[in-house]
């Protein structure tokens, strides 16, 4: 763990602990100060002061790094000093002041309450908003407000080029110079009835509009419209067999192992056991109480138990907060997230990370067609590994995903640094599948169940995954690699690079990789 993820982390603990007291109470509290009053400002934390509940008050003396304050719930939060990006990003309501400057896209997707920025802010201020307000007093970087949805932006100086840009609803307000607006913007004269409303917010301030300020609003036609493709898996492993190597065949009687340990990353205890090694991917486990149901891990949204995982996208990054404490990690989804960069990423996992234990598992998940990045973001920020999900945009082959896996894990030496590889498919997987993923070096299949009879599905699972093994010659899954696999025909030898059933090697043009 960097330092900075390890002081941004015990800072948010720390305050966790201090907004209990503070909230019995109705105190402010006071953060960069020493016990005799002594400045002791903090730099560069990222993800921290996340997650205020309503009515919790804290004063911050330093400059923060990406993601302050973010999914604001009611707080109040002032910052003596500037920020990077995302500040108050995903806020839903509460009021955020920031006395100095703020980096790129303040408010991002923010949908309630009000952030003030006392200096200037960088570029995309209030891009994606959907409510609240933003007043940023000085000037803003281009691209301000774009795909706003909803909600006003305030800007009292000058702003960049492009404001409005894919603008769908909302208003933005430049009091100083502004550009021609970008596609999908209007420009108009604002009105003496919008004067009287947004005074409201500024005169507490002490600052005003002027009558010749401008207003930027979604033109009639609205932006062009771009409708994101569909990921999907056209197939999946079936062109994929098994053989049993030379191993003879287990008898009946012959004890089988057939959990997998998803241990974090570096460590040999504190892991996640899974009594088949498939990751059940559903809103949630709690009905599951039968004998598999219960001690089967499972990928869920809401409701995690002691040994569940929880997948946190945009629609429930907020609720998440509050039940992450109870599972045995958590899996972000780069998909279902707007699009941030590396150090957001890293920021949005600290804020969440916090308010977990320290042996608790954390993933990133992605499509396999960006598997370099999200392998090297593993890496990067030390994490316990990825899953990678085999839908591309317009339907992608399972089997094709296996080298692509094999080749990038290979190149970031991820399997030597002991972190785990975990692949998902859009079905329930047979036992087949377990086994072919097992051999291609992933340590578990994620995946959703067939139907909600989940208890009933488990037990034709375990039955069916120990003949396999029994037949291949396995007594547990460490056994199973490459060379159990093969492809059945020319095309999914060419797309995986397995051997292929017959010729008992891979194709030509996969030699040597």
């Amino acid at each position: 763990m960097r330092e900075v993820t390890a002081k941004s982390v015990k800072l948010n603990r720390d305050l966790d602990g201090m907004l209990e007291q503070a909230l019995e109470r109705d105190l402010l509290v006071r953060i960069g100060w020493g016990k005799q009053g002594d400045e002791k400002p903090k730099k560069g934390e990222i993800g921290v002061i996340t997650h205020l509940p309503l009515k919790s008050r804290v004063l911050l003396l330093g400059d923060l790094g990406e993601c302050a304050g973010a999914m604001n719930e009611g707080g109040t939060f002032t910052l003596q000093g500037g920020c990077a990006s995302m500040l108050g990003a995903f806020q839903t309501s509460g009021r955020i002041t920031v006395e100095r400057d703020a980096g790129d896209r303040v408010g991002h997707r923010m949908s309630g309450g009000e952030i003030i920025v006392q200096g200037s802010a960088a570029e995309e201020a209030g891009a994606g908003m959907r409510g609240g307000v933003i007043i940023v007093r000085g000037h803003v970087g281009k691209m301000a407000g774009a795909a706003m949805e909803d909600g006003v932006l305030i800007i009292l100086g000058s702003a960049g080029t492009e404001p409005g840009l894919g603008m769908l609803g909302g208003r933005v307000i430049v009091a100083g110079s502004c550009p021609p607006p970008g596609e999908g913007a209007a420009m108009r004269s604002i009105t003496e009835d919008e004067l009287g409303e947004l005074s409201e917010h500024l005169d507490p301030l002490g600052l005003q509009l002027d009558p010749d300020a401008l207003v930027l609003v979604p033109t009639e036609a609205g932006p062009p419209i771009g409708e994101r493709p569909e990921y999907s898996v056209a197939e999946g492993f079936d062109g994929i067999g098994l053989v049993p190597s030379s191993r003879d065949r287990l008898p009946e009687h012959s004890a089988l192992d057939t959990l997998s340990l998803i241990l974090p990353a570096g460590l040999e205890e504190h892991g996640l056991l899974c009594p088949l090694p498939w990751i059940v991917e559903c809103e949630r486990m709690t009905a599951a109480t039968g004998r598999y149901g219960t001690v089967q891990p499972g990928l869920v949204r809401t409701e995690p138990r002691y040994n569940d995982l929880i997948l946190i996208d945009e629609s429930n990054l907020l609720q998440a907060a509050n039940v992450i404490q109870n599972c045995a990690g958590m899996v972000l989804d780069l998909n279902g997230l707007p699009a941030i960069n590396d150090a957001e990423v890293e920021a949005l996992l600290v804020s969440l990370y916090s308010r977990m234990r320290d042996d608790s598992l954390v993933f990133l998940k992605d499509s396999v067609a960006r598997v370099d990045h999200l392998f090297r973001l593993v890496v990067d920020l030390d994490l316990d590994g990825a899953v990678v999900d085999t839908a591309l945009p317009g339907g992608g082959r399972a089997a094709s995903a296996l080298p692509r896996i094999g080749l990038a894990a290979q190149a970031m030496n991820l399997v030597t640094q002991g972190r785990n590889l975990l692949i998902e498919l859009d079905e329930a997987p047979a036992a087949e599948d377990l086994l072919i993923a097992i051999g291609a070096g992933c340590v578990a299949v994620v995946a959703p169940p067939a139907d909600d009879d989940i208890e009933a599905v488990l037990g034709w699972l375990d039955g069916n995954l120990r003949g396999w093994m029994r037949e291949l010659g396995v007594a547990d899954l460490a056994q199973i690699n490459r060379s159990n696999l093969r492809a059945l025909d020319h095309d999914t030898a060419a797309i995986s690079g397995l051997r292929l059933i017959g010729y008992e090697r891979p194709l030509p043009m996969w030699l040597g990789n």
